[in-house]
């Protein structure tokens, strides 16, 4: 399996050497994967059973669903405090998947309803700053379904094959992005504006698109990560470890969109 930009996608089990596929159960198992001596097929439990594209497109579904859900009442609410927390458990959260490799539903869950807290009470804030900026939400959320949709088709199609070099290309172009933010948050504490990443001008825009274009990319090798962990077989259990690998992605789209917006709808 190729390694994926997004670290949440990284060291899946997979076959050979993790996994069997449909149909190479070893000797004793032939009933749990495709009948036999021991049983019918279905015998297995859920968690032991491969996972399907089904699997994954209902994990990541109900975990966006969530987030939206979750972020159109913090954008009512506007409180600050359920937006620094929603940060914080956000960032932790996602750490402990990512180093644990975790596929607790829980975990999960927790971190799509923290990263709701966290971009509706941004976006609540946004809104309610200038009539300039009224739905600039629900504008970003249908450019995420645009970019998702638009990348699906793209990977389906085989317009652009996801190779070895592409994934090192969008790992080193990620890599490249967050560590001009870094530099841009460093420098905007001695001077204002930083050095123009983030001040809505001409540069501001171009890295912002920029942003998309990796983020658009991501979702790309995403795709392909889940597809191949689809045909190596792995536990179905891993749904959402590859829904919570999406969502991150996701957010990262919505966040760079968002403020590519609000550049544009700017006073």
């Amino acid at each position: 399996m190729r390694t994926s930009s997004n670290p949440a996608f990284r060291n899946l089990p997979t076959s050979p050497g993790g996994y069997a596929r449909f149909g190479d159960a070893p000797a004793g198992l032939g009933g749990a994967f495709g009948g036999g001596p021991d049983g019918p097929m279905g015998t297995a439990g859920v968690a032991d059973r491969p996972l399907t594209v089904d699997d994954v497109v209902q994990k990541t579904a109900l975990n966006a669903v969530i987030t939206i859900g979750v972020g159109v009442a913090a954008a009512i609410l506007l409180s600050p405090i359920l937006g620094i927390l929603g940060f914080i458990v956000g960032l932790v959260v996602s750490l402990i998947i990512i180093f644990k490799q975790s596929t607790s539903p829980a975990l999960v869950l927790t971190y799509s309803v923290s990263q709701g807290l966290a971009l509706g009470t941004i976006t609540g804030f946004l809104e309610a700053s200038s009539n300039n900026y009224a739905g600039i939400g629900f504008q970003a959320i249908v450019g995420v379904v645009g970019v998702f949709i638009g990348m699906l088709v793209v990977y389906k199609t085989g317009a652009i094959r996801v190779t070895p070099r592409l994934t090192k290309m969008v790992i080193g172009a990620a890599i490249g992005v967050v560590v001009l933010m870094l530099v841009n948050l460093v420098v905007s504490f001695f001077t204002t504006g930083g050095i123009g990443l983030r001040d809505g001008g001409p540069l501001a825009i171009i890295f912002s698109l920029v942003c998309i274009a990796v983020g658009a990319f991501m979702l790309l090798l995403d795709f392909d990560q889940a597809d191949q962990a689809v045909k190596a077989g792995v536990p179905a259990k891993f749904a959402w470890y590859l829904a919570f690998g999406f969502m991150t992605t996701l957010v990262w789209l919505y966040i760079e969109i968002l403020r590519l917006l609000s550049y544009f709808r700017g006073d």
